[in-house]
């Protein structure tokens, strides 16, 4: 919970992922990224070789593909139908074996987890852990309409040039409406 504990135990289970070297990897879906210690710690985990991959809504102050920096962080924007304010995130080596999924109201800034009572906890429910990894899924897939940063700080348009050909807020609404008629 922030401000007590949230940002420490974020950086500890970055360093966690970090000591994994090219077999971790780790995403994050937020609403924000401005928080410099926390720009600085997935920096550093990329540096040890660690895969990040981020899906930020809105502003990111993480330049990502930075070489010797930045350069195994991808930072998309996806935008669709729906408003999403979902905060999620996903340790590859957070619990043994098994990847470690939290949920939350926190974005990673400075006011979020300085200034504000916060949360972000486990996901412990084999299901729930299951949906998380698909939406996931959907969002980090090359055939989906995104937005992605640069380490010139530019956004580029990627995926097909109709966007519902690529639309992955529609083809998680489609998974969900099928998995609930069975």
């Amino acid at each position: 919970v922030a401000p007590n504990d949230l940002r420490t135990n974020l950086l500890d289970l970055i360093e966690h992922e970090s000591s994994f070297g090219a077999a971790g990897h780790i995403v994050a879906k937020l609403n924000s990224l401005t928080d410099p210690e926390m720009v600085d710690a997935l920096c550093r985990a990329s540096q040890a070789g660690v895969r990040v991959d981020l899906l930020i809504r809105g502003i990111c102050c993480l330049r990502p593909g930075v070489e010797g920096l930045s350069e195994n962080i991808r930072v998309r924007s996806i935008l669709g139908r729906y408003l999403e304010h979902s905060r999620v995130v996903r340790f590859e080596h957070g619990e043994g074996d098994a990847p470690m999924f939290l949920i939350g109201s926190a974005d990673w800034m400075e006011r979020n987890l300085d200034r504000r009572v916060e949360v972000m906890v486990p996901v412990l429910h084999p299901k729930h852990r299951d949906w998380l990894d698909q939406v996931l899924a959907f969002e980090l897939a090359d055939d989906i309409v995104c937005h992605e940063l640069g380490p010139d700080a530019a956004w580029r348009r990627r995926g097909p040039e109709v966007f519902s050909d690529g639309d992955a807020q529609e083809r998680f609404y489609n998974w969900v409406a099928d998995r609930q008629r069975k």
